[in-house]
C-alpha cells in the first residue's frame, strides 16, 4: 500500500525536473540563435553640422592700390561656447593669449568635438561587447499547476508489477520550486562581430583626431576675431584723431569768420567735414562694440564685451619658409587628414565586417544553478553546456546588400581623404600667397602713410598762411585717413595671414605663438 504514494510522488518530481529543465535549455539557446550583422557607417566621414572657420582675404581698393581686406568667420557651433567667467576669473583685461586659452576650453566648437570622442567612446565598448564574455545571475521562484492531459501527455501504466492499478492524474500541481542560477556565453569566433569593433575604433581614432583639428579651428577663429577688435579700435583711435583735428580747424575757421578774415562758405565746409568725421566715428564705435561682443561669444564671456584689449600685435616680418616644405608640414602634421585616412580604415574593417556574414560564427553557452523547493534543503545542482556553430545559407540576400553598401561608403571615404590632401595643399598656398602680398603691403602702406602725414602737416600750415582754401585741406585730410586706414588693414591683414598659415600647417595651438611674434 506504500508503495503506490511513494511511486506517484516520484513520477510527479520527475515530470517537474523534466519541465525545468527543458525552461532551462529554451533560455539559454534563445540567444545563440541571433545572428551578429555588420553595423553600417555614415556614407561621408565629414563631420556633420559642427561648424567650421573660414579665413579669406579679399582685394578692395584703397589709396592708389588694391588692400586685403581680411575675413574670419566661424559658423556653427565655432560661433558660440559654455559660460567661463565663473569657472575662469576674469579682471576686465583681454590679452591673446587669455582669449586663445579660453576659446580652447570653452568654445563651443571644441566642446561639441570632446563629447563626441566621449560618445564613440561608448560605442567602441558596446561593439566590443560581443566579444567579450557575458555574465548573468538570476533567482527565481515558480508557482505552477499543469493540466498534463491538455498538453498532450499519455501515461500507459503496466497492469502488474510497480505502478500497477496506480490512476495517472490529469492535473499536476500546484506545486513549487526556487531556482538560483549563473549563465555565461561568450563568442568563440566571430569575423563580423571582429571587425565591427575594429570599425568602431577607427571611428574613435577620427574623432580624437577631429577633436585636435577643432582646436586648431578654435585658435582660427578666436585670434581672429582678436586681431579684428584690434584693427576695429585703431581705427577708431585714427577717427577720434581726425575728429579732433577737424573740431579744431573748424573752431579756427569760426574765430577767423567772427574778426572778418574768412568767408562763411569756408566756416561751413569745414563744419560738414567735421560733421562727416563724427559720423564715421559713431559707425567706428559700433563697430568695435559688435567685435567685442562676437569675441566674447566665442570664448565665454558675457556677451556685453565690456573688456579691454592688452595686445596691440604690431608687424612683424614672418620666418623664412618654403612653399615645399610647408605643403609637406601641412601634409604630415594636419589632423583633419589623418581623421579622414582613418574614416576611410573604419570603411575598410565595415566592408570586412559585411563580408564576414557568410562566415561560420560559434560561440559557447553554460548555465549553473540550484533547484528545489527551498534553496537551503531539499534543492540540488544542474547545469548546462552549449556550444554553436552558426553556419549562414542564406538571409534573402542581406549579406549581398550589407556588402554593397558598405562599398559604396569606402568609396566615398578613399575619394574624401584625396580630396582632402588637394585641400590642405590649396590652403598652404593660398595662406602663403597671403602672407607674402600682406606684408609687401604693409611696406607700402607704411611708407605712404607718412608721405601723406607729412602733405597734411604743410598743407595745414599753407591753410593758416591763408594760401590755400578748406577744399584742399580736406583732400589732404582724406588722404592721411585712408592712407592710416590702409596700414591698419595691411597689418591685421598680415597678423590674420599668419594664423591662417599656423592653421593650414596644423597644431596651430603650440606654434601660433612663434607666428604671431607674441612672447608667452
Amino acid at each position: 500500500m506504500r508503495s503506490k504514494p511513494r511511486a506517484r510522488r516520484s513520477l510527479i518530481s520527475s515530470r517537474n525536473r523534466i519541465c525545468s529543465s527543458l525552461a532551462l535549455v529554451v533560455a539559454i539557446a534563445a540567444p545563440i540563435a541571433a545572428q551578429q550583422t555588420a553595423a553600417p557607417l555614415p556614407l561621408s566621414g565629414r563631420a556633420p553640422l559642427a561648424g567650421t572657420v573660414n579665413a579669406s582675404q579679399n582685394s578692395a581698393p584703397g589709396s592708389g592700390i588694391n588692400t586685403l581686406q581680411p575675413s574670419v568667420v566661424a559658423s556653427a557651433s565655432f560661433a558660440g561656447s559654455t559660460p567661463s567667467a565663473s569657472k575662469a576669473p576674469f579682471n576686465g583685461s583681454l590679452s591673446l593669449s587669455d582669449a586663445i586659452a579660453r576659446g580652447l576650453d570653452y568654445n563651443l566648437g571644441a566642446t561639441q568635438w570632446s563629447n563626441t570622442v566621449r560618445q564613440s567612446q561608448g560605442e567602441t565598448r558596446v561593439a566590443r561587447s560581443a566579444l567579450m564574455p557575458n555574465l548573468n545571475g538570476s533567482l527565481t521562484e515558480t508557482e505552477q499547476q499543469t493540466d498534463l492531459k491538455a498538453m498532450g501527455f499519455r501515461l500507459n501504466l503496466p497492469a502488474t508489477g510497480i505502478g500497477a492499478g496506480l490512476s495517472f492524474p490529469s492535473v499536476v500541481g500546484p506545486f513549487n520550486y526556487m531556482q538560483l542560477q549563473a549563465s555565461l556565453s561568450q563568442s568563440l569566433f566571430n569575423f563580423t562581430s571582429l571587425n565591427n569593433y575594429r570599425a568602431s575604433q577607427q571611428s574613435l581614432r577620427a574623432n580624437q583626431l577631429q577633436l585636435k583639428d577643432a582646436r586648431d579651428l578654435v585658435v582660427l577663429a578666436v585670434g581672429g576675431a582678436y586681431l579684428g577688435v584690434i584693427a576695429a579700435q585703431a581705427r577708431l583711435i585714427s577717427s577720434q584723431a581726425q575728429l579732433a583735428t577737424a573740431n579744431a580747424i573748424l573752431n579756427r575757421s569760426q574765430q577767423q569768420k567772427s574778426v572778418g578774415a574768412l568767408a562763411q562758405l569756408t566756416v561751413d565746409q569745414n563744419q560738414v567735414q567735421a560733421a562727416i568725421q563724427q559720423l564715421q566715428l559713431t559707425s567706428l564705435e559700433n563697430d568695435l562694440a559688435k567685435q567685442k561682443i562676437n569675441l566674447a561669444r566665442m570664448i565665454g564671456l558675457p556677451s556685453a564685451g565690456d573688456f579691454t584689449i592688452a595686445d596691440a600685435v604690431p608687424f612683424a616680418p614672418p620666418p623664412p619658409e618654403t612653399l615645399e616644405a610647408a605643403v609637406r608640414l601641412a601634409l604630415e602634421q594636419r589632423a583633419d587628414l589623418q581623421a579622414a585616412d582613418a574614416q576611410a580604415e573604419a570603411a575598410r574593417y565595415a566592408l570586412a565586417a559585411a563580408k564576414a556574414e557568410r562566415l561560420p560564427s560559434a560561440a559557447v553557452n553554460g548555465n549553473y544553478g540550484v533547484i528545489g523547493t527551498s534553496l537551503w534543503n531539499s534543492s540540488h545542482g544542474v547545469f548546462t553546456v552549449i556550444g554553436t556553430l552558426n553556419i549562414p545559407l542564406w538571409q534573402g540576400g542581406r549579406a549581398a546588400g550589407d556588402r554593397e553598401q558598405a562599398a559604396a561608403t569606402l568609396a566615398q571615404r578613399q575619394a574624401e581623404a584625396a580630396d582632402m590632401r588637394s585641400q590642405i595643399e590649396a590652403q598652404v598656398r593660398v595662406a602663403m600667397l597671403d602672407l607674402d602680398a600682406a606684408a609687401k603691403q604693409v611696406t607700402v602702406a607704411d611708407a605712404n602713410r607718412k608721405t601723406a602725414a607729412e602733405a597734411l602737416s604743410m598743407t595745414r600750415d599753407r591753410f593758416q598762411a591763408g594760401v590755400i582754401n578748406t577744399v584742399e585741406l580736406i583732400q589732404a585730410q582724406q588722404q592721411s585717413a585712408t592712407a592710416e586706414e590702409d596700414y591698419i588693414n595691411s597689418v591685421y591683414a598680415h597678423n590674420v595671414a599668419k594664423l591662417t598659415l599656423a592653421r593650414a600647417l596644423g597644431n596651430a595651438p603650440t606654434t601660433w605663438r612663434q607666428d604671431l611674434a607674441i612672447r608667452p
